[in-house]
C-alpha cells in the first residue's frame, strides 16, 4: 500500500527535528521499500560453477557480472565487466579482453583478471553435472596478464563470445569460492547490480542494489525481494491476494488467457517468447525409446493444435523445430516429414509393425510438478493411448528429482522446456542434440555434431542457415525429441511498478534493474 502524506503543523515540525527524528517522505519510504516479484523459476544453487538451469541463471544476471552481456533485443554481445573485447585475428581461436579500470566486488575488493581466469578455470575443472563447463567445449585455456584475459581455443567458435555473455562467464571472488568444490552456504561475492542480503531457498531472496557497480546495465535504485512458487497456480493466488508487485514465469494459461485488467487491476504485458517445449526420448539401450521407429511414430501421432487450445489455452503455438520462429535457421521440418495430411495413426502402426516392434509399446513419461505439465501429459497420454499403440505412466516428481531423473536414465520420455542461454540457433542445436547432451538423454550423431561444428565457425551467422536446415532435417529421422510448442511471454506488473515489459527479451537475462517505483 502507498503511504499517504500527514500535514504536520510547523511548531510539531520543530520539535521533532530538535529531538533528533527525520521525517521521511513518502519518496524515500518506496525507494526503500523492496518491489516484490513472484517466480516459479526456482534457483537450483547460488554457485555459479553448479548450476545450468532457468531460475540459477535468472538470479545469476543480478548478482554476477560476465566480461560481455546482452542489451535488450539484440544477439550481439557488448562490454560489461569488460572495457573491449575482441577475437585476434580471423582464425576465431582467440579471443581477448581488457576489463574495467574501477571494478569492485559487492564486498568492495577490486576485480581483477586473475579473478576472471579462475572463475572460469574453476568451473571448467569442478565440471558439475548440473553445471555450464559444457557450454565451452572448445575452450583450452585461459590466460591473465594486468587487465587482460585471453582465451585460447581448441576449434573455432565464432559463439563463444555469446557463451561468455551468459551466467556461464560469471565473475566470482576468487578469495571467497574454494577451487575445487562449490561454495556450501547461501553467500555470494560478484561483481553484478544487486547484492544478495538474504535468501531462504526455494522460498525468497532479497536483493539490494550494489553502490559499486560499474558495467552495462543501469545502476538500480530499488531493492527486489523474489519470492518463490511451487508451481504456477500457486503464483497466481499470489498476484491475486496482493503479495507480489510482479508475476513472471510460468503464470497458469487460464489466468493470462482470461485475465482482465479492468476487474484484476494491473497490467499485463505479452510479447513472442523464444522458449520450448519438448517431449525427450531416453536413448540408452534399455530404454523403450531406444528404437528409432518407436519414436518416429509418437512423431506422427502428437496433436499439437489440441495440446495449443486445450492444455495452453492458446498462450503458446504450435513449434514443428528445434529452433523456434524470431531466430534465424527456424524450419518446419517435423512437419514437413509427419504431417502429410493422411491417417496418422496407420502411417504409426505400419512404422512399429515394420521394425517387428510389439504392440503396445508401454513406457514411462515423467514431468516436472505442476497443474499445466500433468494436464499437458494425461493430453499427450489420450492422443497416444486412443490408438492402441502406446501404453503410458505417466511420473511427477519436483524439480530436482525429476533432473536427476532424466540424467540417470530413469524415464523413457520426459517434457522438457529450454530457454536459450543466448539468441542464436547454436543454443537449440549444440546443447540440446549436440555432444554435450545437457538434457541427459544420451543421444549421439556423428553428423549432427559435425554440422554443428560447421556452424560455429562462421562469424557471419546468416552464413549459417543451410547447415541449421540439415541439422534440422536429420533430427526428424531421428527424433531423439519432439518439439511441441513455442511459449509467449507474459508479466502481471501493478500499476504502482514500471519497467516490468522489460524483465525478459529473449536473451536469457533477467533484467530485475529494470523495475522501478512510480
Amino acid at each position: 500500500m502507498r503511504s499517504k502524506r500527514i500535514w504536520i503543523l510547523p511548531l510539531c515540525t520543530a520539535l521533532l527535528a530538535a529531538a533528533g527524528i527525520r521525517l521521511l517522505h513518502p519518496a524515500d519510504e518506496d525507494a526503500s521499500r523492496p518491489i516484490s516479484v513472484g517466480t516459479t523459476d526456482v534457483a537450483g544453487a547460488l554457485d555459479p560453477a553448479g548450476a545450468y538451469d532457468t531460475g540459477s541463471w535468472a538470479i545469476y544476471s543480478n548478482l554476477y557480472q560476465s566480461l560481455l552481456t546482452l542489451r535488450p533485443g539484440s544477439a550481439a554481445p557488448v562490454p560489461d565487466a569488460a572495457q573491449n573485447c575482441g577475437f585476434l585475428g580471423p582464425s576465431l581461436m582467440t579471443y581477448e579482453c581488457t576489463l574495467r579500470k574501477g571494478l569492485r566486488f559487492a564486498n568492495g575488493r577490486p576485480v581483477t583478471a586473475h579473478d576472471v581466469r579462475y572463475s572460469i578455470e574453476r568451473m571448467l575443472s569442478i565440471a558439475s553435472d548440473s553445471g555450464p563447463a559444457l557450454l565451452f567445449p572448445a575452450l583450452d585455456s585461459v590466460t591473465a596478464r594486468g587487465r587482460k584475459v585471453t582465451f585460447h581455443l581448441r576449434d573455432r567458435d565464432a559463439t563463444f563470445p555469446l557463451k561468455l555473455a551468459t551466467a556461464a562467464g560469471s565473475i566470482i571472488d576468487r578469495t571467497h569460492y574454494p577451487k575445487d568444490a562449490l561454495r556450501p552456504g547461501t553467500s555470494v561475492d560478484g561483481s553484478g547490480p544487486y547484492t544478495l542480503t538474504e535468501y531462504t531457498p526455494g522460498v525468497r531472496a532479497l536483493l539490494k542494489p550494489n553502490p559499486h557497480y560499474r558495467g552495462a546495465a543501469q545502476v538500480p535504485k530499488t531493492p527486489v525481494e523474489v519470492r518463490y512458487y511451487a508451481e504456477g497456480g500457486e503464483l497466481a493466488s499470489a498476484w491475486r491476494r496482493g503479495d507480489v508487485d510482479v508475476a513472471h514465469r510460468h503464470l497458469p494459461p487460464q489466468v493470462t488467457a482470461t485475465y482482465d485488467p479492468d476487474r484484476e487491476g494491473g497490467r499485463m504485458t505479452e510479447a513472442a517468447g523464444t522458449e520450448i517445449r519438448t517431449v525427450a526420448f531416453d536413448m540408452r539401450p534399455d530404454s523403450a525409446m531406444a528404437r528409432r521407429e518407436v519414436r518416429q511414430a509418437i512423431a506422427l501421432l502428437v496433436d499439437r493444435g489440441r495440446i495449443m487450445t486445450e492444455v495452453h489455452r492458446s498462450t503458446v503455438e504450435p513449434l514443428y523445430s528445434l529452433i523456434p520462429r524470431g531466430v534465424s535457421g527456424h524450419t518446419t521440418s517435423f512437419f514437413d516429414r509427419y504431417d502429410r495430411g493422411d491417417d496418422a495413426a496407420k502411417r504409426a502402426r505400419k512404422t512399429l509393425r515394420n521394425a517387428g516392434i510389439p504392440i503396445p509399446v508401454t513406457f514411462t513419461y515423467a514431468h516436472r510438478a505442476g497443474e499445466t505439465h500433468a494436464a499437458e501429459a494425461e493430453e499427450l497420454r489420450r492422443q497416444l493411448e486412443r490408438t492402441g499403440l502406446f501404453r503410458m505412466r505417466i511420473v511427477s516428481k519436483k524439480w530436482k528429482q525429476f533432473q536427476e531423473g532424466y540424467f540417470s536414465g530413469a524415464y523413457d520420455a520426459y517434457g522438457l522446456s529450454w530457454m536459450p542461454d543466448f539468441p542464436d540457433p547454436d543454443n537449440f542445436t549444440s546443447p540440446l542434440v549436440g555432444h554435450t547432451d545437457a538434457i541427459g538423454n544420451a543421444y549421439t550423431n556423428a553428423r549432427v555434431n559435425q554440422l554443428i561444428a560447421d556452424t560455429q565457425r562462421h562469424s557471419d551467422r546468416g552464413k549459417t542457415s543451410e547447415t541449421y536446415r540439415d541439422i534440422q532435417k536429420e533430427i526428424a529421422v531421428d527424433v531423439p525429441l519432439v518439439p511441441l510448442w513455442q511459449k509467449k511471454e507474459y508479466v502481471l506488473a501493478r500499476e504502482t511498478v514500471a519497467g516490468s515489459q522489460h524483465l525478459s527479451d529473449g536473451t536469457g537475462i533477467w533484467r530485475l534493474w529494470q523495475l522501478r517505483r512510480l
